[in-house]
């Protein structure tokens, strides 16, 4: 199973230069089962890495570009009377889907983002008093532009609490940007992209990441980070419980998409930032950057213990 992993990531290089590390973000997002934000400014590769992903997962796709008009039913499905069989009949969403690309999702009334809500949090949906199950696994990666603010309307903190990590694309160097002019000057490497891992092993994989082996004193130093957001000078509200537990399955997630069958402190201080800055207020301050500084300096103000981390 841990070759399938290999083999997405793989398979993603061929398409993204220098994105090693948003890649196995992404993979730790998806075996933990949550759900990813992708947030920078338009050209970095937002929408190709997500649409690289899926393409590598043998898996139903399904894409949303969200918009001012975009209604709560154009994402999760509405009962329309069939006239043939005298009786109204579901008409599923696009969010009936495994990897689901809700593009621009600020883009979108406050009203529509919280249709995948239910989605993001319990795998279904509920049209007209009717559940009905998402099909695993259930992967949402949305993305938005931080920069631009005509015509958006932010995420509120309940739906961006839904949102396991939210992570920014890397910069290419001056050699990687060559790399990307000589890979795309004549050949498209997304279309050419195939199925190299299935859902049965996602799955799997899901199982196994849960029981991951974590040391006692790991445990300890997520408390304590979570712990250390409460009260903290410049920060207004810190970290919950379910920010806790996040932070624990993403990294028991990265260690196995690391190819370890315990976790170490690397792994929690990997995925630390993605997984606190977007759940944190900052004081008198907006945007990302505070967040991302003030999840930095929490991290680095918890000691990091030392012991052996293997069973």
């Amino acid at each position: 199973m841990e070759n399938c992993l290999q083999a997405v990531k793989d398979n993603i290089a061929k398409v993204l230069v220098g994105q090693e590390r948003v890649t196995s973000l992404l993979l730790a997002a998806l075996l933990a089962g949550g759900h990813v934000l992708l947030e920078d400014v338009p050209g970095m590769g937002k929408t190709v890495m997500a649409r690289a992903l899926a393409k590598s997962l043998d898996a139903d796709f399904g894409r949303v570009q969200f918009t001012p008009d975009l209604l709560p039913t154009d994402v999760t499905g509405l009962n329309f009377f069939h006239q043939q069989k005298g009786e109204f009949v579901f008409n599923s969403g696009p969010v009936f889907c495994n990897i689901l690309l809700a593009d621009e999702i600020n883009r979108a009334t406050p009203r529509t983002q919280s249709s995948l809500l239910e989605c993001m949090a319990e795998g279904q949906v509920t049209v007209d008093g009717v559940t009905r199950k998402l099909p695993p696994p259930f992967f949402v990666i949305a993305t938005q532009n931080p920069v631009e603010t005509l015509g958006t309307y932010p995420l509120p903190e309940a739906q961006l609490d839904r949102f396991l990590m939210r992570v920014s694309m890397a910069p290419p160097s001056q050699s990687q940007e060559v790399a990307i002019l000589n890979r795309f000057m004549d050949a498209e490497p997304l279309e050419e992209l195939a199925p190299v891992c299935g859902k049965e092993e996602v799955l799997a994989l899901r199982q196994k990441a849960r029981k991951l082996f974590v040391h006692p004193v790991l445990l300890d130093y997520i408390a304590a980070i979570s712990q250390a957001s409460r009260g903290r000078k410049g920060i207004e509200l810190g970290i919950s419980p379910r920010g806790t537990l996040a932070m624990l399955r993403a990294s028991q997630a990265y260690a196995l998409v690391q190819g370890r069958e315990f976790v170490t402190p690397e792994d929690v201080k990997a995925v630390g930032v993605p997984v606190l800055a977007h759940r944190l207020s900052v004081t008198g301050m907006g945007g990302t950057a505070p967040q991302v500084q003030a999840a930095e300096g929490l991290l680095g103000s918890v000691p990091v213990p030392t012991e052996e981390w293997s069973r």
